[in-house]
């Protein structure tokens, strides 16, 4: 479905408000994941001010224009750090030991193996470069396909591609050579898609 579906024809500020209402959630999540949690909703916001600065060179379609804003989204991000802030800015953070993303269970809820994988899994993201961390949780957590992902990196699909499965590679390699030794269960990269 294209966003620009809306109505027929949709003025500026109704196409507008149909493409923050489908994005907005998901940008949220994209930009807490590399600031604090704190600063995101005003990054989202100054994405949203660029978008709109910009509304003609909004995609059609909500795909392309989710991949577009996220681009914004990652260059707003970019453009306000300096230094060892920029670096930080494309480390992607994953949950504390204490809690987990699904279900709302603790680590005391869940079962040893597991929760022993999952921190097995966290030592190794946090081993990896900044650019396989951003390249792997645009495929993964954000969903992106790989030519949405490849805008939002500002490179081309074919180079995307090669990065994602190096960090793929990379992240099967660090989880394999964890201290608790190689895992018996396969890393799922993908949900419900062993890598």
């Amino acid at each position: 479905m294209s966003i620009s579906d809306a109505g027929s024809p949709p003025d500026r500020e109704v196409r507008f408000r149909a493409v923050y209402e489908a994005t907005y959630v998901d940008l949220v999540r994209f930009v807490q994941r590399r600031v604090h949690p704190t600063h995101a909703e005003d990054v989202v916001a100054d994405a949203f001010l660029v978008a709109w600065r910009r509304f003609d060179d909004l995609p059609t379609d909500a795909g392309d224009a989710r991949a577009w804003l996220f681009g914004i989204a990652r260059r707003t991000m970019l453009n306000g750090q300096r230094g060892d802030q920029r670096r930080r800015a494309l480390t992607i953070r994953i949950a504390d030991a204490s809690v987990v993303a699904q279900g709302g269970e603790t680590w005391n809820d869940l079962d040893s193996d597991l929760v022993a994988r999952r921190l097995d899994l966290a030592d190794a993201w946090r081993r990896l470069s900044p650019v396989h961390q951003e390249t792997l949780s645009l495929a993964v957590w954000d969903g992106l396909a790989g030519p949405q992902a490849a805008a939002v990196l500002g490179i081309s699909p074919v180079a995307f591609r090669l990065r994602l499965a190096r960090a793929r590679r990379t992240l099967r390699r660090y989880v394999e050579i964890t201290p608790a030794g190689p895992s018996t269960a396969p890393v799922f990269l993908r949900e419900g898609i062993p890598s």
